[in-house]
């Protein structure tokens, strides 16, 4: 062995991984599925009955979480599909600045600044109204495969 240190440069992050492996037979309406590297959550499920030499597959009609796109997609039973880890977390509205972006209270008392505005227009006017006057709001950010994006809004009562 040399006496010499071994330096490596690490360029990897902690390893968590963006979705998960789940089989197709067990996806349900509702749940979450990967569609052309997209989070969906699932709205219709069919399954078709095994051919002569084949497998069951199934349908999954999804709508993406952040764009509200259908996506399709056909898939054998016993073949695993990839879910997406969606995570969902409320942050207090602290302000809203001119350029579309958000700042929000996190639990720890940190800010986050990295957030436009949702495009979803009844969202986006019930936020603003509500920060005009002057009401605490309660954001919730749904997250997944590195995408952010405000889903729902809650009032707590006025400032």
């Amino acid at each position: 062995m040399s006496d010499e240190e071994q330096h490596f440069e690490s360029k990897a992050d902690a390893g968590a991984s963006k979705t998960y492996p789940q089989q197709a037979g067990t996806i349900r309406k509702s749940g979450y599925i990967v569609i052309k590297n997209r989070p969906c959550k699932v709205v219709e499920v069919s399954t078709s009955k095994t051919g002569k030499h084949g497998h069951a597959k199934c349908h999954f009609v999804a709508i993406d979480i952040f764009n509200g796109k259908k996506l399709e997609d056909i898939v054998p039973s016993s073949h695993n599909c990839d879910v997406p880890h969606v995570t969902r977390t409320d942050y207090q509205l602290i302000d809203i600045s001119e350029d579309g972006f958000v700042s929000l209270l996190t639990e720890n008392g940190n800010t986050k600044d990295d957030l436009k505005l949702p495009t979803d227009e009844s969202l986006l006017s019930q936020i603003k109204d509500g920060f005009g006057e002057g009401k605490d709001l309660v954001v919730t950010v749904m997250s997944s495969m590195g995408e952010e994006q405000i889903c729902a809004l809650k009032d707590i009562g006025p400032k």
